[in-house]
């Protein structure tokens, strides 16, 4: 931070919640838990209050407490029959039993490996592969894939019913106590994409996991400040008189965002998460109607979606009071529409990533509408600098490599010492990536990025994975993978491919077969002559962008 804010200085005083403090050369919170578990058992003091509203695919709606899950998770932590630093892989399409599964291997001191539950069987079984697991909790979809995939460990499907004697038998057992975790101990696993086209498992340890939670709480808690400000109130007197938070959960659980913002967050703070399975505009908006929804994140294509394909005309979205964005830029006419059909909420934004365990950077309300083409404020704690090509440390304003420290910062990448050799400084920044640069008042402006990478949809596509894929096809010699602007889905994955005998639905089938479907191009071109180079050889992508349209036909 540039300037030191007031009231940032008054809620991060010694002797508050969010108390500071310089350990290890890093700004932390003096107070944090060492252990994530610690932070869920709190939660318990929510008891009767309504916790989990989970619909299944067929209408059938759950609706459960927070004592009601976390007798749950008592119940399936013997079971998991396991000990502290064991990795437990979870699968399982957002629902309810993936929410006590993570809270089960917590308990338990186990390490949560989080599959991306889209994924293929050999990419479901290439991240078992690459972490181990002492066991695998799937839902039955999953399950299937997973042995599809060749995987013949043990694994739990949490949605079939469990025999009556295991479970009595396993609660008649005292689950070995796996004492408290070290703050540097690995907490979960998040795996995302590389720019060599594998996938790597993000290692997140108790501190960097709890940092980040700790500074979306501190968030709001200066929000609240801030409310209390513009009532008269204090905070104390407003947060007894507010209802109930509720929560729309539409980010995948193996997502950060879901992780963090949508699942940790809120059973802290008490909150009702209702949890949509699969995004709809339509039923979004019901649910927003029906169950108060007051918190809303979402990637810019769901707004999108809300906004155009669902029908607002009767809806009623009074109940919304913070409506946030992240997975990519927020058009500024996109937040202008929502804006209109939300007056009465607060319009948030952020940038982050998994490395991160989160946001790096946040700006909510006035903070944002003020400056609407930044990505927020870097946030307390996240020290960033810009760093030209040559490593030189630029001037605010300039453009760069925006580098990150912080203790929010994951450890490395499981078992893939290169690859965190490679993401880190010899100094110790987390190079992210990005491409973009810092002003006077400490907002962050993305304007580029290093990495060959695709965000569609708030999906991260990895143009080498999927390049990869389609050379491995019989026919093709030469092939790029690029993204075009797309109104709806923000940037629009194609691709151009020189081959013999191939039609485009048959490139598009073959990589959506071998990848998540989400992964697959939406559009290609194939072309007779060789892809266009530069001097080094590399396939040239700027000049195929710029000719996209003529050899995709649509000029």
């Amino acid at each position: 931070m540039t300037q030191v804010d007031p009231l940032f200085a008054a809620v991060t005083a010694p002797g508050t919640p969010f108390e500071l403090a310089e350990r290890d050369g890093l700004l932390q919170f003096a107070n944090a838990a060492p252990d994530l578990n610690l932070m869920i058992e709190h939660a318990r003091r929510h008891g009767d209050r309504t916790f989990l509203v989970d619909y299944s695919s067929d209408g059938t709606e759950r609706r459960l407490t927070f004592e009601q899950v976390f007798a749950w998770r008592d119940q399936l932590a013997p079971m998991l029959h396991i000990r502290r630093g064991d990795r437990v892989a979870i699968c399982m399409r957002n629902r309810a039993e993936w929410i006590v599964a993570f809270m089960a291997v917590m308990k338990a001191g186990g390490i949560a490996a989080l599959l991306n539950s889209r994924g293929s069987p050999a990419e479901l079984v290439a991240m078992i592969d690459d972490v181990t697991p002492a066991l695998v909790l799937a839902d039955s979809r999953r399950a299937g894939l997973i042995r599809e995939g060749g995987y013949q460990g043990r694994m739990l499907d949490l949605t079939r019913p469990f025999d009556g004697q295991e479970i009595d038998r396993r609660a008649g057992e005292a689950m070995p106590d796996p004492g408290l975790a070290q703050p540097l101990d690995p907490a979960t696993i998040l795996f995302t994409s590389g720019t060599t086209g594998r996938v790597k498992g993000a290692v997140l340890t108790h501190r960097s996991l709890i940092t980040g939670l700790m500074l979306m709480q501190l968030s709001g808690v200066m929000v609240l400040h801030n409310m209390a400000r513009q009532y008269q109130t204090t905070p104390e007197v407003l947060m007894a008189n507010l209802p109930q938070q509720a929560v729309l959960l539409v980010y995948p659980l193996f997502h950060i965002s879901g992780l963090g913002a949508a699942f940790l967050s809120p059973l802290f703070a008490g909150s009702k998460v209702v949890i949509m399975r699969r995004w709809d505009a339509q039923e979004a908006v019901r649910l927003i109607e029906h169950e108060k929804i007051t918190m809303f994140s979402a990637v810019p294509t769901m707004l999108w979606d809300m906004l155009h394909r669902a029908k607002l005309g009767d809806a009623d979205l009074s109940s919304l009071r913070n409506v946030a964005s992240g997975g990519q830029a927020l058009p500024v006419n996109l937040l202008d529409e929502i804006r209109e059909a939300c007056p009465q909420a607060v319009m948030g934004t952020g940038y982050g990533m998994t490395e991160a365990s989160g946001s790096l950077a946040q700006a909510v309300g006035e903070d944002f509408i003020r400056n609407r083409s930044s990505a927020g404020r870097v946030l307390p704690l996240a020290r960033v600098r810009i760093v030209a090509p040559d490593g030189s440390v630029l001037a605010t304003g300039e453009s760069g490599e925006i580098q990150l420290r912080g203790a929010m910062v994951m450890a490395g990448y499981w078992n893939r010492p290169d690859e965190t050799a490679a993401a880190f400084t010899e100094d110790g920044w987390l190079r992210t990536g990005d491409v973009g640069y810092v002003d006077a008042e400490g907002y962050i402006f993305i304007v580029d990025r290093v990495k060959d990478m695709v965000i569609s949809g708030g999906e991260n596509i990895y143009c080498a994975e999927v390049e990869r894929v389609m050379g491995e096809m019989p026919g093709v010699s030469e092939c790029a993978a690029f993204g075009v602007p797309d109104e709806r889905l923000g940037e629009l994955l194609v691709a151009v491919v020189k081959g013999d005998g191939l039609n485009e639905r048959d490139v598009i089938d073959w990589v959506g077969e071998r990848l998540a479907r989400y992964k697959a191009p939406g559009r290609v071109a194939l072309v007779a002559d060789p892809l266009p180079r530069n001097d080094v050889g590399k396939v040239n992508k700027v000049a195929l962008r710029a000719t996209w349209p003529n050899l995709i036909g649509d000029e």
